[in-house]
């Protein structure tokens, strides 16, 4: 059985390029993954999610322990034939969702109780539960159970709340135990703070992981903070283990984090942004439901190879949205993660061919010129 294992190919500055190889194929980085909260990446068959150019999906332990529950999906085959997705499948803990629900939840050492959003039944959420739920999903790379708070929030209890995750980032190892073929990645914590990133860099290294993630950001601190973490914190993570940035995002923050040193990406922007209308371009974003679409016979983006690009015009992306007809969330949704795929696979060619600050200077470039004005 193939390993799971990390090459890392190239570097120009800190951004990287490599691959993530692990039984059900191999993972380009900087990669991109779509998420599939329930099972499903929405308004997009599997097979249209593989054609955009993705190796991996992310799926939700919060939103699938609940609904159908991991048992039932254990029964049926697992996540990936659950789902009909042969390829890697990355699981988050339900750490975040549960952070989200601060009304219905109680915190302790042992880990989280809280009640369903769906129906308010109660369940409790542990580090040991975490990774058994995991484990019955089958997913490829499963993720530390950890507390994130909010920002912006008190130093003290950023400190804390690290602290409690570095607890439970033992047990969630312990828990997991030995599972070929599966990586277990740990969740680095510490807000704005650097000496209590570094902290928690330090107590991640000394439990060992297949990866390392930098997690308690994109929850409110905006883009500079965001950087001004990022500046440091993925240097203080293993070199030759990935590295993935939870719940990040715009286009502009992604190519930021892959100019400081991160791999691995998910945010539901591309799937959400194409159900309400929002189109991301080379020029920019655009919002399909204004007006000054409606007699334009071009396509979203000129460059772009996508069935939304090669078959359809802005006129009429445009009509299907405005009329709320199925076909609108499926073409721009498709689009948007075609336009994500190909901004990683822009970046992966660029740090290999050592031409990154070139690369994301015409990026900006070509953002900041905008959509050239309609016909």
């Amino acid at each position: 059985m193939t390993r799971f294992s990390f090459d890392l190919r190239a570097t120009d500055g800190k951004a990287r390029s490599g691959v993530i190889s692990t039984p059900r194929g191999e993972i380009r980085t900087p990669a991109f993954m779509p998420v599939g909260t329930a099972a499903t990446v929405k308004a997009m068959l599997p097979g249209s999610v593989r054609e955009t150019g993705a190796d991996i999906l992310l799926g939700n332990t919060y939103h699938l322990m609940l609904r159908p529950t991991a048992e039932r999906i254990d029964r049926l085959g697992g996540l990936h034939k659950f789902m009909n997705w042969e390829r890697p499948i990355l699981t988050d803990s339900g750490g975040f969702q549960v952070m989200s629900l601060a009304a219905l939840r109680k915190l302790t050492e042992t880990g989280v109780t809280f009640k369903s959003h769906i129906d308010g039944s109660r369940h409790e959420l542990t580090p040991e539960r975490s990774m058994e739920i995991q484990r019955l999903l089958g997913s490829d790379i499963v993720m530390c159970f950890d507390e994130c708070p909010a920002l912006p929030a008190e130093r003290a209890q950023i400190a804390e709340s690290m602290r409690l995750s570095m607890r439970w980032a033992e047990r969630s190892k312990a828990a997991f135990g030995d599972r070929p073929g599966h990586a277990l990645f740990g969740i680095q914590q510490g807000g704005l703070e650097r000496d209590l990133r570094e902290e928690s860099a330090e107590a991640l290294r000394g439990i060992g992981f297949d990866g390392y993630a930098v997690g308690g950001l994109a929850v409110g601190e905006g883009q500079e903070a965001m950087f001004g973490v990022l500046d440091h914190a993925p240097d203080m993570l293993p070199r030759d283990k990935p590295r993935y940035l939870m719940g990040v995002g715009k286009p502009d923050d992604i190519v930021g984090a892959v100019a400081r040193g991160i791999d691995m990406m998910d945010c539901v922007l591309p799937s959400r942004s194409g159900r309400t209308g929002q189109v991301f371009t080379r020029r920019g974003v655009l919002n399909i439901k204004n007006a000054r679409h409606a007699d334009d016979p071009r396509p979203l983006d000129e460059a772009c190879g996508c069935p939304a690009c090669r078959g359809y015009s802005r006129a009429y992306l445009h009509h299907v949205f405005r009329s709320q007809e199925i076909i609108s969330s499926m073409l721009l949704t498709w689009h948007n993660l075609h336009y994500y795929q190909e901004l990683m696979e822009g970046m992966r060619a660029a740090i290999a061919a050592g031409r990154f600050e070139d690369w994301q200077a015409e990026f900006h470039a070509l953002r900041s010129a905008g959509d050239i004005a309609p016909l």
